[in-house]
């Protein structure tokens, strides 16, 4: 990792700690709070999930009405249960795995959430899940407003992005968060190899070791970078970490497998940022064969989560470990001309850990086109929300993290009915 002058001057201290390390991360309040261990593992659906594919209304007559093409045939869908308004719902067949995890009690659904006056812009309604703060989307992300508030200077691993550009849930005003895709290339750039390579950074490291009391600047530089060979270190445990599961071959599987290692190994990351694309079905959705768009990226988040889910049980980690996923809105409640779903409203949420209460929380839409039906919107064609996104965020900061979600967000969202924690 080696930022150039231009990267520096124009991120600063964060931009270059960002690149670097720090020293070791401060957790006093969370011991005091007795939370040392826990691990926030948030999962973003990029592109807009159709929630209607994934947590079916099946006893709806609604749904087969106004997806004739596309909907899941009742008797192939996974059963969890009847929620509150006394409708079935289940899960998509490809999710065999998350119905285990649910039927161990550890999966919560949280139907129809979202917020009001939904937006259908994937870069708008992304900032809006991102910053909780649907009046002002371009500021700070909800997570790095928690950073913030944590003792500083933080550990600059306190957070790992394993996506190349940091998200915006992610973003602070003086925190900065690696983005760190793949362990095995995060490591000390020389032009030579071999030898040679640790001959450069031996070199390096003796420059940084001098560090100037009467030039602050140089001084800062030279303990930043003498942290960054630290961090570096780290980031290569992780690297050679070997689970006890067989991880899928895909980017989320992989990012969730260097998820476990960070945790495994004790780096002292305590939020990771992970998403996986392609949910923005406009046409041949075909959530029904294996070779369709939407069963493949079903297939792609159940393996991957099992996997994980899996791998932290067989290390005794799960406890301390809670996936909180979402998706930046929901699809249209009809299939349109190309058998494909459009932009749409309320989503679904989901949140699987050791310390989960899961079950179904919410209700589902009464998808008939009937008026005044009180569960849509926009003519009956987009899915109202009934729990406010914030609402799910400000139990995770409230009863996991061990912070004030009312600081953090801005307001109190906190709802009696979200015991998922």
């Amino acid at each position: 990792m080696t930022p150039n002058r231009r990267q520096f001057v124009k991120g600063g201290v964060a931009a270059f700690t960002v690149s670097f390390a720090a020293p070791a991360f401060l957790s006093d309040i969370a011991r005091a709070q007795g939370a040392t261990a826990r691990n926030l593992v948030v999962l973003y659906l990029n592109g807009g999930n159709d929630a209607l594919s994934m947590v079916v209304p099946y006893t709806n007559s609604g749904y087969y009405e106004r997806r004739p093409t596309i909907a899941i045939p009742a008797g192939n869908v996974l059963q969890i249960g009847t929620d509150a308004s006394g409708t079935g719902v289940g899960l998509h067949p490809r999710l065999t795995g998350l119905k285990q995890i649910f039927d161990e009690g550890r999966l919560a659904v949280i139907q129809r959430s979202g917020y009001p006056n939904s937006s259908r812009s994937h870069f708008l309604g992304t900032d809006i899940w991102s910053t909780a703060d649907p009046s002002n989307p371009s500021g700070p992300g909800w997570l790095g407003r928690y950073l913030e508030l944590m003792p500083q200077p933080l550990d600059p691993l306190t957070a790992w992005n394993t996506v190349r550009e940091t998200p915006r849930t992610l973003h602070s005003r003086f925190v900065g968060v690696p983005a760190i895709p793949d362990p095995r290339t995060y490591a000390f750039s020389s032009p030579n190899g071999g030898a040679e390579a640790t001959y450069s950074r031996q070199a390096a490291t003796r420059i940084a070791s001098h560090i100037p009391v009467d030039r602050p600047h140089l001084s800062f530089v030279a303990g930043t970078a003498q942290a960054a060979f630290q961090t570096l270190d780290r980031v290569a445990s992780v690297a050679q970490y070997q689970p006890t599961v067989a991880y899928p071959n895909n980017g989320l599987g992989s990012a969730l497998r260097a998820v476990a290692g960070s945790i495994v190994r004790g780096i002292g990351t305590k939020v990771f940022w992970v998403q996986t694309g392609g949910f923005d079905t406009h046409a041949s959705q075909n959530p029904n064969q294996d070779t369709g768009a939407y069963y493949r990226l079903m297939a792609t988040l159940n393996d991957s989560l099992l996997a994980f889910y899996q791998d932290m049980r067989n290390q005794a980690l799960l406890q301390d470990t809670l996936v909180l996923q979402f998706s930046e809105f929901g699809r249209r409640v009809y299939e349109n001309g190309s058998n494909g779903t459009d932009h749409g409203a309320g989503s679904t949420m989901m949140l699987l850990g050791g310390a989960i209460q899961g079950g179904l929380f919410g209700t589902a839409p009464d998808l008939r086109n009937t008026p005044g039906n009180p569960t849509l919107e926009s003519s009956n064609g987009d899915i109202r929300y009934q729990t406010d996104f914030r609402s799910v965020y400000a139990r995770v900061l409230d009863q996991w993290l061990g912070t004030s979600s009312t600081t953090v967000l801005g307001g109190d969202f906190r709802s009696p009915g979200l015991t998922f924690l």
